[in-house]
């Protein structure tokens, strides 16, 4: 079995471990995320690694360098999941990770620097409403008001700690020391069409988008739906859906990217005016000036359509995230490893997705590596990835790691035959 099927294989096998018998659920703190580290961890050590779960639930692999104790180079992604999730948003990168972490322990070769790779534990933010929980533990960002979030079931996430069987007083244990390390590197589906409108299978990562998130409220007067003259009804459905039309307005004007994912009208009867609409905000954009200034157009028609229609405006900021720059030299060392596949002229192009660089950057610096996913489906079971792109993205992701050994190695390393 090649390189590259076994990788699809494990695809597979992850996408078993699920919360729903007919699609994909994993979310964190999870007896189905426990199943998942205890199957990634038995391959870290099949790859020659020494294994851990930190106490943050991220399940974490290392290769020594040539001497032990090294700070290290950190490499991976996520393997929680969305609801009805695809099989290679997050998994692939661990995956790809621990595939290359094997390829240079069986080489015999001695890195300047120690490899760790790392399963990250919460990326999407599924469970408990909030992204990025392990990547952000690991960093040592780590806010205790994130200990009283709670699931749909009440649960919060101290409760999930301890039910997981970790324990929240030891979480500074997951915290890592920037000197520790090297740098972090990630492979990930692009998460979008341009690899594939361009026809082409890898890209080097420039930045990740900076977002932010609202819930926002429209509030008029509920009343009966055929007594109600127009010119005294305050329909706040009819107030939040000319909102809705105007952030996708801004939004293009401005070359942000603006989604209203959630909209419920209350009281909710058929034969009632809406007397309230709560309704999310999503935005993003590659810089932060960009994204603020559209968003202070956004709350000004916001404004503006409640004083027309008399109605109020209310928003509560959930979630800021802002735009994260790639490292120019690790940047290079991805570009080179795309060269290495036969790709000369390497695009490049930032991420409009988040990931758990956006937490990482605040320990070391990031880069990523892009392989393309067909027509850019994400987050559906509709994810696909081409084979023969994933031994591509396995060859540059390790000659991306081994470019980077380069710039902290005063001795050439030994070019491998594969």
């Amino acid at each position: 079995m090649s390189e590259s099927d076994l990788i699809m294989e494990r695809c597979e096998q992850l996408a078993t471990i699920s919360s729903q018998p007919d699609r994909l659920e994993r979310v964190h703190l999870s007896p189905q995320h426990a199943a998942a580290n205890a199957l990634v961890g038995q391959w870290m050590s099949e790859a020659g690694m020494s294994t851990w779960q930190d106490p943050a639930g991220n399940q974490c692999g290392r290769l020594e360098g040539a001497e032990p104790g090294l700070p290290a180079l950190l490499i991976g992604s996520h393997i929680d999941t969305v609801p009805d999730a695809g099989r290679y948003d997050g998994m692939l990168g661990v995956l790809l990770a621990i595939a290359v972490a094997r390829r240079i322990h069986s080489a015999g070769i001695r890195l300047p620097f120690a490899l760790e790779v790392v399963a990250f534990s919460d990326e999407e933010g599924t469970r408990f409403g909030m992204a990025l929980l392990g990547s952000r533990a690991l960093a040592g960002h780590w806010d205790d008001e994130w200990w009283s979030l709670t699931d749909e079931n009440g649960i919060t996430v101290a409760e999930a700690f301890q039910d997981f069987g970790l324990d929240p007083a030891r979480l500074p244990g997951a915290f890592r020391r920037p000197e520790n390390y090297v740098g972090y590197l990630e492979a990930h589906i692009e998460q979008g069409p341009i690899l594939d409108d361009a026809d082409r299978r890898l890209a080097v990562v420039t930045s990740i988008a900076g977002a932010r998130r609202y819930a926002m409220t429209v509030t008029g007067k509920a009343g009966h739906a055929g007594g109600t003259p127009y010119d005294r009804r305050h329909d706040a459905l009819v107030g939040a859906s000319e909102l809705v039309v105007e952030v996708e307005r801004l939004s293009r004007a401005s070359g942000t990217i603006g989604t209203v994912g959630r909209l419920q009208a209350f009281p909710g009867g058929v034969n009632v005016i809406p007397g309230r609409v709560e309704l999310s905000l999503d935005l993003r954009a590659e810089f932060d000036e960009q994204r603020d200034e559209c968003l202070d157009l956004i709350w000004d028609a916001a404004e503006a359509i409640c004083v027309r229609r008399g109605l109020t405006f209310e928003k509560r900021e959930l979630y800021r995230a802002d735009a994260v720059p790639c490292d120019p030299s690790l940047m290079r060392a991805v570009a080179a490893g795309i060269r290495s596949t036969g790709d000369d002229d390497p695009l490049a192009f930032w991420s409009r997705a988040g990931h758990d660089g956006m937490a990482v950057v605040a320990l070391t610096p990031i880069a990523m590596l892009f392989l393309r996913c067909r027509a850019g489906v994400s987050h559906h079971p509709d994810e696909h990835v081409k084979r023969s792109d994933v031994a591509a993205a396995l060859e540059a992701f390790e000659a991306a790691v081994l470019a980077v050994a380069g710039q902290h190695s005063v001795a050439p390393l030994p070019r491998v035959a594969r």
